[in-house]
């Protein structure tokens, strides 16, 4: 097994104020077909929060939590932090990493779930920065998916009963849950594990954690050309059609992401809390899973995993490991999302 030196956090970025937001958008969109005016509505919400990204705060939190966790544990490991398309830019830390005289990384990114712009073009960025460096003997392997690992699924699991036991029973009769997560392309879905990763944890957490309730799997966030066909329905759209005549409340399960950053608390907490309002619906959201000390462990599991090659573990399923042809994109797609500030 490798001897691994250090850990990096990989993530997708955002930025940490109004000055970073056009660069920052312009960072995610090279070489796409966004629509200009796309671009000046995701500004504009950006806007509402000062230009200030929740995330990168958020992944310090986590790489702070994860550093107390691996200590208890001893392993004496350092942790980086690299994004795709803000400070600290993933080339950067990986330059720091070599100068800092380590050769074999171990690399958490923060996406749960298999699809191209959430796994793949993860390692093709590390790919990339490796090569880019020019140092013949450094090597960064990517962690597994972790969609179905038993503390990942409990996880969520506390977060929804903690949620839940909020409501009043008079609310809950007339409630349904919503599982939502990022809209990827429908052709990147057809090459990726994406929908029926998300179909099999939502289906297995509606069974444990509320058998009496009706569940849905919906999508949120999409970008890009609106030729360009994604995955349905949007939150938005589905709160339209719902009959409130026999559902008058839902607990949104951001089930799709790790941490309330932009596209929870705009997208969900902002934009889909407020048009629920307007059709008389109730709208509860379960927190992501944060620096929840059951994911936090989770994390430590995985880098113990690799570290001493125990096997590998799933709540249901088989644990997922990447193949060389998984989550590819179609060579003539050019649309790009937002995707994914998990």
């Amino acid at each position: 097994m490798p001897e691994y030196e250090a850990i990096l956090l990989l993530s997708f970025g955002g930025p940490e104020s109004k000055e970073d937001v056009v660069p920052f958008l312009k960072n995610v969109t090279s070489g796409t077909a966004v629509p200009s005016g796309r671009l000046k509505e995701v500004q504009a919400q950006y806007d509402l929060f000062d230009g200030v990204s929740p995330i990168n705060q958020q992944n310090r939190d986590l790489i702070n939590a994860l550093e107390e966790e691996l200590s208890q544990h001893g392993l004496a490991l350092p942790i980086y932090f690299g994004n795709r398309n803000w400070n600290p830019f993933l080339q950067d830390t990986v330059e720091q990493i070599v100068k800092d005289g380590h050769r074999k990384v171990l690399a958490f990114v923060t996406s749960a779930f298999g699809s191209y712009s959430g796994c793949r073009q993860y390692q093709e960025d590390i790919t990339a920065a490796i090569a880019k460096t020019r140092v013949d003997n450094l090597t960064i392997d990517k962690i597994r998916l972790f969609w179905n690992h038993p503390k990942f699924f409990s996880a969520v699991e506390s977060q929804i009963e903690k949620t839940l036991s909020s409501i009043t029973a008079p609310d809950r009769a007339g409630i349904r849950l919503l599982f939502t997560a990022h809209s990827i392309p429908k052709s990147w879905a057809e090459t990726s594990p994406y929908i029926s990763q998300l179909q099999a944890v939502s289906q297995e957490m509606s069974t444990r954690v509320a058998p009496d309730l009706q569940w849905d799997l919906v999508f949120q966030s999409r970008s890009g050309p609106p030729s360009v066909p994604w995955l349905e329905p949007d939150i938005i759209d589905y709160l339209d059609q719902l009959d409130t005549d026999s559902v008058d409340t839902v607990l949104v399960v951001p089930i799709g992401f790790l941490s309330d950053h932009m596209e929870v608390q705009f997208d969900l907490d902002t934009q889909a809390f407020n048009h629920a309002q307007e059709r008389g619906i109730q709208m509860f959201r379960a927190p992501t899973v944060g620096v929840n000390q059951t994911f936090v462990s989770m994390i430590r599991d995985l880098i113990e995993e690799a570290i001493e090659g125990k096997e590998l573990v799933a709540e249901y399923g088989d644990p997922w490991e990447c193949s060389p042809q998984c989550c590819a994109i179609n060579a003539n797609t050019q649309s790009r999302s937002r995707n994914q500030e998990s």
